[in-house]
């Protein structure tokens, strides 16, 4: 079994289209297909179901997929370590995060990676939602609670806390406010309940309102937004909102939430140098933007 049909198996196995696993392989489907036929022949097993919907693995095929992932991490080290790069790092490394995380705390950490190594392609992939690091949708992902289960490697970056704000002048035309009951006329902002990704984002029901509020999003960005056009109230991460002066914490002692974020990664890119790297600069550019002034908690 030879490296480069692995490639091609892996490939299709995280697009389950020939197509789309061409692309990215530089072969055109044809081609690819024949690979994984040929393959299939060489081991005696089928690897995936094919429907209209795509190349589906089978059980045989995610057996196949835990040695061929293991092997590409090892051919990447090697290529690395042999290549004399440590101390210039080359090739891509992409990191998911939800957009918020995004937009306000990795812009600077990939760009001065980016800008510290010339021959590295820094991605990131700003979506709300999780990431799946077994079908290398990221090298590296943030998120907000810590996962269960995979081969992955869990590191606590810290905490961050959150409160309720709004624009000045919509807290001073529901003024005063001295509890929750005095913003029943405002309009609330938040995430869309059944798009929720992470239940550590369902905080909204503290706010003691039955319904959902009227105006939501699954982007964080846009929550934002509508938060700074003075459409209503909404809970944001306190690193998002310092940004924008116009906006104010309403009822900081009532409305005080404190949440965490993780970096998650495979177990079989320990010792991929790029990876680890990228790994190091996104926890300490976190940390200095979370707990600035305080010793990096976490580890």
């Amino acid at each position: 079994m030879k490296w480069d049909d692995l490639r091609v198996f892996l490939a299709v196995a995280r697009q389950s289209r020939l197509l789309a696993a061409g692309r990215s392989l530089g072969l055109d489907p044809a081609t690819v297909g024949r690979r994984i036929t040929a393959l299939e022949e060489a081991l005696g097993a089928r690897l995936f179901d094919r429907s209209p919907q795509g190349y589906a693995m089978t059980e045989a095929g995610r057996s196949l997929l835990v040695h061929a992932q293991a092997m590409e991490a090892q051919a990447s080290a090697a290529s690395e370590e042999i290549g004399g790069r440590a101390d210039s790092l080359s090739g891509i490394v992409r990191i998911g995060a939800p957009d918020g995380v995004s937009n306000y705390l990795l812009v600077d950490a990939c760009e001065a990676l980016s800008r510290d190594n010339p021959n590295l392609q820094v991605q990131a992939v700003a979506l709300p939602r999780m990431f799946s690091l077994s079908k290398r949708e990221a090298d590296l992902a943030i998120t907000l609670s810590p996962p269960s289960a995979g081969r992955l490697t869990v590191r606590k970056i810290a905490d961050y806390r959150l409160h309720l704000y709004a624009r000045s002048d919509v807290v001073a035309a529901a003024a005063p406010v001295r509890g929750l009951e005095d913003l029943r006329g405002v309009r609330g902002i938040g995430f869309i309940s059944d798009m929720i990704f992470d239940k550590e984002l369902d905080y909204y029901a503290l706010l003691g309102r039955e319904s959902e509020p009227a105006l939501t999003s699954n982007s964080l960005i846009m929550q934002l937004s509508w938060c700074l056009r003075g459409c209503g109230l909404c809970i944001l991460p306190d690193f998002v909102a310092r940004e924008h002066g116009e906006l104010e914490v309403v009822l900081p002692e009532e409305i005080r939430l404190t949440r965490a974020f993780y970096l998650v990664r495979h177990q079989d890119d320990a010792r991929v140098a790029r990876i680890n790297r990228m790994a190091e600069v996104i926890v300490e550019w976190m940390r200095n933007a979370l707990i600035p002034g305080e010793a990096a908690r976490g580890g």
